[in-house]
């Protein structure tokens, strides 16, 4: 890999990262009363959205529908297979608890994506008709279900209300 596709791979995930740290700014703001403040956090964050796009359209990172489901099955698998186990056994050995947590929850959902995508690959290359339906998302722990959210979330115990629908 040349340096120019480092420096694309490195600046896609620091616009990446940037964009999702400002809306979490965007929110505190919002909690604390300063409106324009979250406005301008979110507008940078929408900025840095365009550029990560662009970074990783350069890169050649976007491609066809099925072959974007094929790189998120490999990604979520890594995750849950490799990646978030040694990260639970780190923070276990540093005995840092909330990491602990954070990790787990995040094992268990990378599990699930890949599941859905899984699932959802092989209906696109069978022809098949997708069920037209929302996800809900867990607020907690990320758990992501189809359809209906359930009354307690399977994965952290969080009631029903903690869903976020998206359509």
């Amino acid at each position: 890999m040349d340096n120019t596709q480092e420096n694309l791979q490195e600046a896609f995930a620091g616009e990446s990262q940037a964009n999702r740290r400002y809306l979490f700014f965007a929110d505190k703001a919002e909690r604390e009363g300063y409106p324009q403040i979250a406005r301008l956090f979110r507008a940078a964050a929408e900025a840095e959205t365009v550029h990560a796009r662009n970074h990783l359209e350069v890169m050649g990172g976007i491609g066809t529908t099925e072959g974007n489901l094929e790189t998120a099955i490999k990604g979520e698998s890594y995750e849950f297979m490799k990646m978030y186990p040694g990260f639970i056994e780190q923070a276990e050995s540093d005995n840092n608890q909330r990491a602990q947590i954070s990790f787990r929850h995040a094992n268990a959902v990378e599990k699930i994506h890949h599941d859905l995508y899984q699932k959802t690959l092989e209906a696109v290359k069978l022809g098949q008709r997708l069920k037209d339906e929302p996800y809900f998302v867990c607020q907690v722990c990320g758990n992501t279900v189809a359809g209906e959210a359930p009354e307690t979330c399977p994965v952290c115990g969080a009631p029903k209300t903690k869903f976020k629908k998206v359509e």
